[in-house]
């Protein structure tokens, strides 16, 4: 079993999460069921990542996509969809449960819009005058209601109400005998006992989910059910969609990351702080050489002494386990809209051999090309922070420079943790006017029935769809984590945890480096001194914007 897949032969049922679950992968995760106005997802953009709207042609409103409907139809092309684009790591959550949730999301809709398109034929497309009418009917009232004017609503129920006394009269007074009489009455009232046979069935949706996203916010772990990643047959459909999961873990297991200029490392977030350590390199013993070493020998080094940090001298809680990778970092533009993952006989599964890490950390040190980076990563607070500290050694002619710097990436937007609300408004008393009272309003109102079956028909082809009632575009290079993240800093726990996990990794780093060219007969008394001065200048560590140069 390999991060919730058994590759065993026969049809096997990918395992929602398996591999780990936090409140930051349930709160993305929820997404792909909310209900609410597709512009809300504006509100979740930060400084250097921000999500399109598409809005719908003027006329075509009625086809307009709701939140969940558009997030999830638009992670499940850009995660799973042929031909994608690569995609960023999402650190600190498990993006297969996110894409399974917006999976089992489009399955529930789908349902439900197969029950509407029948719905629709049976009571509209047989009756064709009269649901053109009434369709006419509501997308003008829609558009009429969405005025800014005070007097839209008013005159939205009245435009409805006229309609309802013309289809009145016309039942009364039926121009015509015989069989079109009859098919004209069945074209008047079919098209209303559709209305009401689609409300029920949108309000059994729409209440499943709801049930889903407050389950999910609320810490309940909510499986996400997938059957369409259940391959039948060798080729089918189902066995591109499992392919293309186990595609997407392999990405997030990889090893080569993305540095993005002042956007920082694409998914762990912008550089916060830099500290330098760089002497001259010369013998402990005047006229004796020190012993030859690499920049991967001391790499190793630091490696061995961070994997130490979680122990203390004292009885306290300290670090967590840390993770610690040997990351090759690839620069990209800072608008770049698209990255490429390293190919070739070095690469396995997305990920570069060790070997040629090796040969990255000791010879890919000055000029284009990619950079080797020793990583120690904690995740915390339930996936809402990630810190990371990145460490290089790289030698020129006789210096060696020692750099750490800091990356943390903050806890997802909160618009992500908001439950769903009950639909309600205040309206004054009868007789105590001047007290208001809260009334519970349908989950599902008039317009949002009319929506929903208006829509129904053409979910069999997206295109048209999307181009009638518009889409949402994911922010470039796609990663569902970094995508929709705000910065730590105003969170004064989460500041504080990034900023005390600097010291004891840059002293630790700086022991551990130390060691190493003492014991390869180095003089470290310069490496010492600054050592020791920027062991007390981290100690007032503030964060900034460490990549944006004022050059």
């Amino acid at each position: 079993m390999t991060d919730g897949f058994d590759f065993s032969p026969g049809a096997q049922v990918p395992l929602s999460g398996s591999a780990g679950q936090t409140a930051a992968t349930y709160a993305l995760a929820s997404a792909a069921y909310r209900d609410d106005e597709l512009t809300k997802i504006k509100d979740a953009d930060n400084e250097w990542h921000q999500s399109t709207v598409k809005p719908p042609r003027p006329w075509a409103k009625i086809f307009r996509p709701r939140f969940g409907e558009a997030f999830s139809r638009a992670v499940i092309d850009r995660t799973l969809g042929a031909g994608r684009k690569p995609l960023i790591q999402s650190f600190g959550i498990e993006p297969q449960v996110v894409v399974e949730h917006c999976l089992a999301a489009h399955r529930i809709r789908r349902e439900r819009d197969n029950w509407l398109s029948a719905v629709t034929v049976l009571c509209g497309v047989l009756f064709l005058p009269g649901f053109a009418l009434w369709l006419l009917v509501f997308t003008l009232r829609v558009n009429v209601s969405r005025r800014e004017d005070k007097r839209a609503g008013a005159l939205g129920t009245a435009l409805l109400l006229a309609m309802g006394a013309l289809a009145l009269l016309f039942l009364v007074k039926m121009p015509f005998h015989g069989f079109w009489a009859w098919y004209g009455r069945a074209a008047v009232v079919m098209p209303v006992i559709g209305w009401f046979w689609a409300k029920r069935i949108c309000e059994r949706t729409a209440q499943d989910l709801r049930e889903r996203w407050s389950s999910l916010l609320s810490g309940g772990g909510i499986g996400a059910k997938i059957p369409e990643a259940v391959p039948g047959s060798p080729g089918d459909a189902a066995e591109q969609v499992r392919k293309e999961l186990a595609r997407l873990g392999a990405e997030q297991r990889s090893n080569s990351v993305f540095y993005a200029g002042p956007k920082g490392i694409l998914g762990m977030g912008t550089r916060w702080g830099s500290w330098q350590l760089a002497e001259d390199l010369v013998s402990a013993e005047p006229g004796k050489d020190f012993h030859p070493f690499r920049s991967w020998d001391v790499i190793t080094a630091i490696q061995g002494g961070l994997g130490m940090l979680e122990r203390t001298p004292i009885n306290t809680g300290g670090f967590t386990k840390p993770t610690i990778t040997h990351w090759i970092v690839t620069p990209v533009g800072e608008n770049a809209k698209e990255v490429s993952r390293p190919t070739g006989a070095d690469v396995d599964a997305y990920t570069v051999r060790t070997h040629a890490v090796q040969d990255i950390c000791n010879k890919q040190q000055f000029g284009s090309g990619d950079r080797h980076y020793l990583g120690v990563q904690w995740t915390l607070w339930d996936g809402h922070l990630v810190i990371t500290m990145m460490i290089t050694v790289t030698v020129l002619h006789e210096t060696l420079r020692i750099e750490v710097t800091g990356h943390a990436l903050g806890p997802v937007n909160p618009l992500f943790n908001e439950k769903p609300a009950a639909k309600e408004k205040e309206v004054q008393k009868a007789f105590r006017f001047w007290e208001t009272r809260k009334v519970k309003l349908p989950l599902i109102d008039p317009d949002e029935v009319v929506r929903l079956a208006a829509r129904a028909p053409l979910t069999w082809y997206p295109p048209l769809l999307n181009w009638l009632g518009g889409s949402l575009t994911l922010p470039e290079p796609f990663g569902l984590r970094h995508a929709w993240a705000d910065q730590p800093w105003r969170h004064r726990f989460m500041a504080d945890d990034a900023l005390r996990a600097a010291t004891p990794v840059l002293r630790v780093v700086h022991a551990a480096a130390l060691k190493t060219l003492r014991d390869n007969g180095v003089d470290v008394e310069k490496f010492g001194s600054r050592s020791s001065a920027l062991s007390g200048a981290v100690q007032d560590a503030s964060p900034k914007k460490a990549d944006l140069y004022d050059a």
